[in-house]
């Protein structure tokens, strides 16, 4: 009979924790999204020194002024989504300390209602602020589209 208590509780705690694990697929696909973003800037940007090169022998400094501009654009929207990639990651780290709180808590049987309220709440908020710092990157990388150096 306890034994099949222990199962019911077991099984509850693994239902709870199912929606903090939903929310880690989210958070993997926007690191996946953040990632490709980097890798397409960083391309951009290894263009771009190399067409600096050929233009510094071609005496060109009209064309690479503008090549400056836009490398400086890139190093700006490579720290935003470096700072996005990290909350994004640290916010995926603190949902899985939820999760093993949640486990941990039940299983030793120690209050843990505040702790994960807390933990959860952190995570939310490097979330919210990974988000941010996303949509400003798109905004500044949307901004050089129509307003060009």
């Amino acid at each position: 009979m306890n034994e099949l208590r222990d199962i019911n509780v077991i099984s509850h705690v693994i239902q709870s924790a199912t929606a903090p694990v939903f929310l880690l697929t989210a958070i993997g696909t926007l690191l996946t999204v953040t990632t490709n973003r980097l890798g397409r800037i960083t391309d951009r940007n290894r263009y771009l020194e190399r067409q600096r090169i050929v233009e510094d022998q071609k005496d060109a400094p009209e064309y690479i002024e503008k090549i400056h501009a836009e490398l400086a654009n890139l190093a700006w929207r490579t720290r935003i989504m470096d700072t996005a990639i990290t909350l994004f990651t640290f916010s995926a780290l603190l949902v899985c300390v939820v999760i093993a709180i949640m486990f941990s808590g039940n299983m030793l049987h120690f209050g843990i209602s505040s702790t994960v309220s807390v933990v959860f709440i952190i995570a939310m908020i490097l979330l919210i602020v990974g988000l941010i710092s996303f949509l400003i990157e798109i905004y500044i990388a949307t901004k050089a589209i129509y307003y060009p150096y």
